[in-house]
């Protein structure tokens, strides 16, 4: 089995993909909505990918499938759930989407407190990613698959990069300098992300029948995500067929990486 320190060195390299999306902000605030789209689209299809071989599959070779079911419900409650009570902003090209505590308590765009603040509840929004894939990365190494759990890090590094492009654009536009910027996205995600991991990996290798479930729970906060914030963010632009055809390819590339690499 994968060491603690190695899967925890592997989420924080996934989790400061995050710093990524921030570079360009070193030269522009912009970037192409056909590039935006079809990234989200590929990493939605990989995380998909990700969640069905890597959490899905084990979990029901290990155990019943209402473990596993009970998991997935356990796993989307969280997602929505943390979406309904912890304030954060999603940045999407066509603008703000505040959520959380009934969108602090309908609260106006002046009152919600200028584009540091804004900066903030963008990095509450990759944070309630962060911890579920944490998780999965951990449970993926748990349970074995060393190359699955490589292939769920990466499909995270990938969904990482548009992530902190939406938090570094406020912060830049907030005066905030660009290199504390940087500094500041990559640990957005830099520091949840094994977090969790360790904590995903822990609970498994200590209790192992504990795998169905936790690997169900993963999966359905990865798959909750995907539909609530990937999919829709990559359409609406003119570009769904690009985004589409671009899931497809990062499935595939989950089924090739289960079937040839996974050993």
């Amino acid at each position: 089995m994968t060491s603690l320190e190695t899967v925890v060195l592997v989420a924080l390299l996934a989790g400061c993909a995050t710093g990524v999306g921030a570079l360009p902000t070193l030269y522009t605030d912009r970037v192409s909505h056909h590039v935006y789209d079809g990234a989200l689209g590929f990493a939605a299809g990989v995380m998909v990918g990700a969640a069905m071989f890597a959490l899905v599959v084990p979990g029901l070779e290990l155990g019943t499938p209402w473990e596993v079911v009970a998991g997935l419900g356990l796993g989307t409650a969280f997602l929505l759930a943390a979406n309904a009570f912890l304030p954060h902003i999603h940045l999407h090209f066509w603008g703000e989407e505040l959520e959380g505590t009934s969108a602090l308590e309908q609260a106006t765009d002046a009152a919600v407190g200028g584009d540091r603040r804004r900066a903030a509840l963008v990095g509450s929004a990759i944070t309630i990613h962060n911890v579920p894939e944490g998780f999965a990365v951990g449970i993926a190494f748990a349970s074995g698959e060393t190359a699955l759990g490589f292939a769920i890090a990466a499909a995270i590094a990938v969904q990482n990069v548009p992530d902190g492009f939406a938090m570094a654009v406020p912060a830049t536009r907030a005066g905030v300098s660009r290199t504390r910027t940087v500094l500041y996205t990559t640990l957005s995600g830099g520091v949840p992300e094994p977090i969790a991991a360790a904590i995903g990996f822990s609970l498994v290798a200590v209790v192992t029948g504990l795998f169905p479930l936790a690997a169900g729970f993963a999966a359905g906060a990865m798959i909750a995500v995907v539909f609530r914030e990937l999919i829709p963010s990559s359409h609406g632009h003119g570009y769904a067929d690009t985004a589409t055809a671009a899931f497809v390819a990062g499935f595939a590339l989950m089924l090739v990486v289960d079937t040839v690499l996974a050993v």
